[in-house]
């Protein structure tokens, strides 16, 4: 069997509620779809229900009297088709001959208060026929303003013949009594005294006996849905029916299951025997009940709801908006209704889209999608449109609904959304997902032209440095600044990208020639070296740029930014503050440079790693004292690899700290072992600059004399003069805690650094080294005698590295220098058969 999607409404020509005007609530968000899908169902089952409704004839009409809307069984009862209905007035449509002018006041009456009118029966001349009709009047507003009248009209003709057959037979009362199709019960003195069988099967009660003796009331809720309680309120109809005659009115029962129902009830006041007693008629009107509360729901969800609805006839002229679509576009019901659905399209989608919508509508009777909207003012906006076809009975479309929702904030959201994901938060540049998406657009364009194009890829020079003493607040702000003077420095063609870090990356798009790129490059290298006044700091900094072509570098994205990155190390080894273009030669040495970092990670693993002991002999007495420990690589391929091959690598790969833990370890156990052979000499041992920074420095050095069994008064650490100036605030806390230990401190290279005078008074160090630089070609006699002056001054040690003669030794001795190391040193100690000490 086919499926199809049922659409409220499913009636005649005008299965809708006319002059009146339906909707349902915006959505301003991914969930906008599924809010538009609900109120449609929601409308679709209401309008549904009053299409279909066999027992309750339902038309409106407007202020003229003419018919805007009806349903089937309206159509049916008039004996004409439902197109043949709408239209006409409705005074045309049921005759009620002498009593027309009594309708027609009621009607008005409507009108005037805006309030129901009292149900009624009515002689009625329709289709041809005699009927007798119930009718109720139900004023529906809009905007506040009374917009139509819906009639409703139950066919009460056989109940009517029913009563006057029951009048006419008189002596066949207790006959017509049994048969009635209606319940009839017979109430005396308040209580039941028998009920017919119609009123067993109405009440769903087995036997007589379950009515007898019991009160209308039993039969109720204890409260009616007005408030009023049941059994009061049954006296006061009582009392009505006994003044009055008879009395007519709408009840909720409860039946002997449990379950509730409508009925209408008539109670008739008579005198049998000159005793009063009541007859109460009572016919189940459950669906004319269901009905007007059908009716309700939908004029709520349609006038309430915040999305805009409009309503269209088969031929897609509207025939109904509400209030939300007013509010949204700003058009008013005078200015829509009855226009052509394409009257208001706003221009920007062509007539082949609305054919390609209207194709599918008719197909799947839905569409939904983003389309442009005008308001009144002539503004566009987005929206998202939910069309949905409405079928009749016999499956035709009779009308369209269209639900619009104003989507400007969910796209103005989704915008903002869009561009975070695709660029920096601090810089606002576009990120590595935008650059590399333009980039795949600029390359297809210059393969497409057989133009160029460049990769630049910056690096600012040790901007860590500037993080770290500073702050990173300040290298924020420095961040900013830099890019915007990028920004400054390319054409608008052109992308300027923050992959992180300092890091940043700009597309040169469709480049005459390679010179385009080099002036481009040294103009970006002169706009970040100018200098930048952030806070209250001047701040000075350079870049390392590398550069790559298309095609003569790569064709394609990774390989061109990743050569981009390799001439950018080439820059930053050739001395920073410079650009390069890739070469071939370039790429080679990176590829080395890796190779040895990979290597370094397995002789970590493997234990590729030795040392070796450089002798510190005694001035004065010639005696060995010390020893420096140097780490070498015996690697397995080239062998024994000394310091400067693989130090910078490992230093530029973070792996100095795990080797420097080594060394240390290493150094601690081979001076316990010198001990144990009686030979109590120091170890002196190089920390690095990355070892030094790590907070637990201290604990780590603690361990490694703890698990040798080495005195910490044997080992010697040698610092760098640049460690102390740039170990930031916490230079003396470390060097305090070392020293706490009992370790010595030693400070290398002197005199080739910045050291103040003032700095050395401040830390606790022991040893000043003397930089070898001062002992090459002769020595350096006024800076040696310099420093020689003041370490004794400070009362520390002083030692010179690199001693290759006896002159410069004799030199040493006689400035007063304590120890020296160096070929002269090893020399020595060979000489008097002290080597083996240190192996």
């Amino acid at each position: 069997m086919r499926q199809r999607k049922r659409a409220p409404g499913r009636g005649g020509k005008n299965g809708t509620m006319g002059q009146h005007h339906l909707t349902s609530a915006a959505a301003d968000g991914p969930a906008a779809t599924d809010l538009s899908s609900l109120a449609l169902d929601v409308v679709a089952r209401l309008v549904a229900a009053l299409e279909r409704t066999p027992l309750v004839a339902i038309c409106s009409i407007d202020r003229q009297g003419v018919v805007r809307f009806c349903n089937e069984a309206c159509a049916a009862l008039c004996g004409r088709d439902a197109a043949d209905v709408v239209g006409r007035p409705l005074n045309e449509l049921f005759e009620r001959g002498a009593r027309q002018p009594d309708y027609d006041a009621l009607i008005e009456a409507a009108w005037h208060s805006g309030r129901n009118a009292p149900c009624g029966d009515w002689p009625v001349h329709a289709g041809g026929r005699d009927l007798w009709l119930q009718s109720t009047l139900v004023p529906v507003f809009h905007d506040g303003a009374l917009a139509q009248v819906v009639c409703m009209e139950v066919d009460i003709t056989a109940r009517k013949q029913e009563e006057q057959a029951l009048v006419a037979a008189g002596s066949n009362f207790r006959q017509m009594f049994l048969k009635s199709g209606d319940a009839i019960l017979l109430v005396r003195e308040g209580l039941i005294e028998e009920a017919n069988p119609a009123a067993l099967a109405l009440f769903r009660c087995p036997h007589q006996e379950t009515f007898v003796g019991r009160r209308l009331a039993d039969f109720s809720p204890l409260q009616q849905p007005g408030g009023m309680l049941s059994e009061a309120a049954a006296l006061d109809y009582q009392t009505q029916a006994h003044a009055q005659g008879n009395c007519r009115y709408d009840w909720r029962y409860l039946d002997c299951r449990g379950n509730l129902f409508w009925a209408e009830v008539l109670i008739t006041s008579v005198t049998l025997d000159h005793e009063f007693l009541f007859y109460v008629l009572v016919r189940d009107i459950s669906a004319r009940k269901n009905a007007e509360r059908t009716l309700y729901l939908a004029a709520q969800v349609f006038e309430n709801s915040r999305d805009a609805i409009l309503l269209t006839d088969r031929e897609r002229h509207i025939i109904a908006i509400n209030r939300a679509y007013s509010e949204i576009t700003g058009f008013g019901s005078d200015e829509m209704l009855g226009k052509p659905l394409s009257v208001y399209r706003s221009g920007v989608e062509d007539d082949s889209f609305f054919r390609e919508v209207w194709n599918q509508l008719d197909a799947t009777d839905h569409w939904q999608g983003e389309i442009w909207s005008r308001r009144k003012s002539g503004e566009l906006f987005p929206a998202w449109l939910a069309l949905t076809a409405i079928r009749d009975s016999a499956d035709h479309i009779s009308n369209y609904m269209a639900i619009v929702s104003d989507i400007t904030e969910r796209k103005r959201s989704e915008e903002h959304t869009r561009h975070l994901a695709e660029h920096d938060f601090l810089t606002d540049l576009p990120n590595r997902v935008l650059l590399l998406d333009r980039l795949s657009l600029a390359l297809s364009t210059a393969s497409r032209k057989g133009s160029m194009l460049a990769i630049l890829f910056l690096d600012l020079d040790r901007f860590k440095h500037i993080n770290d003493t500073l702050g990173h607040q300040v290298g924020d702000q420095l961040l900013k600044e830099v890019a915007a003077r990028l920004l400054k420095c390319v054409r608008k063609v052109d992308t300027v990208s923050r992959q992180g870090g300092d890091e940043f990356v700009i597309i040169l798009a469709d480049i005459g020639d390679i010179d385009h790129a080099a002036h481009v490059a040294a103009t970006v290298r002169a706009a970040i070296c100018q200098p930048y006044h952030i806070g209250t700091h001047e701040l000075n900094v350079s870049t390392s740029i590398g550069v790559s072509i298309y095609p003569s570098d790569g064709d394609d994205i990774d390989t061109l930014v990743k050569n981009a990155d390799i001439a950018m190390y080439h820059a930053k080894q050739s001395g920073r503050n410079n650009f390069q273009f890739f070469s071939a030669a370039m790429n080679e040495r990176i590829i080395e440079r890796a190779t040895v970092e990979n290597g370094l990670r397995r002789a970590l693993a493997e234990g590729q790693f030795e040392l070796a002991f450089e002798p510190e002999l005694d001035i004065a007495s010639g005696a060995l004292v010390g020893a420096e420990a140097l780490i070498r690589w015996r690697h397995p391929e080239l062998g024994v690899l000394l310091p400067e091959r693989f130090i910078p690598v490992a230093e530029d790969a973070g792996l100095m700290v795990p080797i420097g833990d080594w060394v240390l370890r290493e150094a601690c156990r081979h001076a316990r072992a010198w001990h144990d052979e009686g030979h109590p000499v120091l170890v002196a041992v190089n920390l690095s600059p990355a070892q030094f920074v790590q907070h637990d420095l201290v604990d780590n050095v603690r361990a490694a004399l703890e698990v040798s069994g080495l005195e910490a008064r044997y080992l010697e650490l040698e610092l760098t003069e640049a460690i102390i100036m740039k170990g930031g605030t916490g230079t003396a806390d470390t060097l305090q805690g070392l020293r706490a230990l009992g370790v010595r401190l030693s400070l290398d290279d002197f005199g080739t650094g910045w050291s103040r005078l003032g700095q050395l008074k401040d830390y606790p160090i022991d040893k000043l080294k003397i930089a070898q630089a001062f002992m090459r070609n002769g020595v350096d006699t006024t800076i040696i005698r310099t420093i020689i002056a003041m370490a004794r001054s400070l009362e520390m040690t002083v030692i010179a590295e690199g001693v290759e003669t006896a002159e410069q030794l004799e030199f040493l001795r006689g400035q007063g220098c304590d120890q020296y190391q160096g070929h002269h040193a090893a020399a020595a100690v060979k000489a008097i058969g002290m080597d083996g000490v240190l192996h």
